[in-house]
Parts: structure tokens; sequence; C-alpha cells
């Protein structure tokens, strides 16, 4: 399992340019959504939401947004990962309740975490709970990369998009949502020259301290 992963992590880029005629069966579909439904996030909330932009007509629109990136209609599946802009009272109690309810707990074992939401995030400025919770979404992205390279399939995460306007395209907004990242999946072109080019980074001494 370690060779696999650095293996991995060896194999994956961010793909430039991807074989328009592959499509991504159901079952790896499945098993990249169950990756990001068990993804870490900040007391376990899962401000989240994700968006397979499936309809051609709509990704055009998508791809002038996202400075006309091709990868948005060659790739098999494009996923824009968006946050909620806030987490209001009874998003925090849903939660809590979940975590009640799954874990066979008493109102009384869960109250002193549900009360801690509250306090926490509830005192938390809007404009906050907003930054939070796109930070949480860049955890998802990690954990799509990684969940794709294991399967040997391409993954490329964008930021390069106009939020406001892919927003008002998905009608975000009136959904308490807003856009953070776009990931295109699917599989490499054989010519695309940058799966080629060695991979550069810094060496390990030069990132790690040991105190």
């Amino acid at each position: 399992m370690k060779a696999k992963i650095e293996q991995a992590l060896n194999w994956r880029y961010a793909a430039k340019k991807y074989d328009p005629n592959f499509q991504l069966d159901a079952e790896t579909l499945a098993l990249i959504e169950k990756s990001l439904q068990l993804t870490p996030s900040s007391y376990g909330l899962q401000p989240l939401h994700f968006f397979w932009i499936e309809d051609s007509v709509l990704r055009e629109k998508v791809k002038e947004i996202a400075w006309n990136q091709q990868q948005i209609i060659d790739a098999s599946a494009v996923l824009v990962i968006c946050a909620k802009n806030e987490l209001d009272a009874a998003f925090l109690d849903a939660h809590a309740d979940r975590m009640r309810d799954e874990r066979s707990m008493e109102e009384a074992q869960i109250q002193g975490f549900r009360s801690h939401l509250h306090t926490a995030i509830g005192s938390k400025p809007q404009t906050d709970v907003k930054i939070w919770n796109s930070k949480q979404a860049y955890i998802a992205l990690g954990q799509l990369m990684h969940t794709c390279a294991l399967l040997e399939i391409d993954a490329t995460p964008m930021e390069g998009f106009v939020p406001t306007a892919l927003d008002e395209l998905l009608q975000l907004e009136q959904q308490g949502l807003h856009s953070v990242l776009i990931c295109t999946i699917g599989k490499r072109a054989e010519d695309d020259k940058y799966q080629h080019l060695k991979k550069v980074r810094r060496p390990l001494n030069s990132l790690f301290t040991k105190l």
C-alpha cells in the first residue's frame, strides 16, 4: 500500500488535455461521491455542496466563465465544489441531531456539543463563516484528488474562473451557496505533453523541521 500511494501521487498531474471519448463508469463516479461524503470537515459539519455539470450547453457557459479552459468540455466529468454562505441554527441543530441518532446517543449526551456549536459558530460574523466554509472545500478537493490518483483517474483543480459569474449561472445565491472550486475528472489525452514532464517539488529537508 505504501508503494501504491507514492506511485499514485507521482503518476498524477493537472491534466491540461483530456480524452473527450473517455467516460467514467457509474461505479467509479459513485466511489468518488463516497470519497467526498467521507471528507473531513470542521466539527463534521460538511458545509459543502457539489454540482456535476453534465449538460453540454451548460458546460459551454461554464467554459466561458472559466477562461475558456477546454478541459471543461473534454473531461468526462466536471464538478463544481460549493460552500454554504452561512451556518444557521437549524443547520447546526440538524447536524447535532444526526450525530445523536447515528450514534444512538441520548439528548443529554449530545447537549454539550450542540451548545458548543451554537456558541462557537453562532458568535462568528457571517463573513467569517463564509470564509471558514470555503476553506473546507479545499480539504474536499485534496481528498478528491488523492482518490482519483489511486484510481488512476485524472483530476484537474481549477480556481481560474469568475466566481460571481458562476454563482449567477448556477443560481447559487438563492440556494445559500457560493462556488469555490471547479475540478475536471477523466482521462488524459495521449498527446498532452505535460504528462511527460518531471514532477518538480522542493526537497524534503526544506519542507520539514523537527523541533
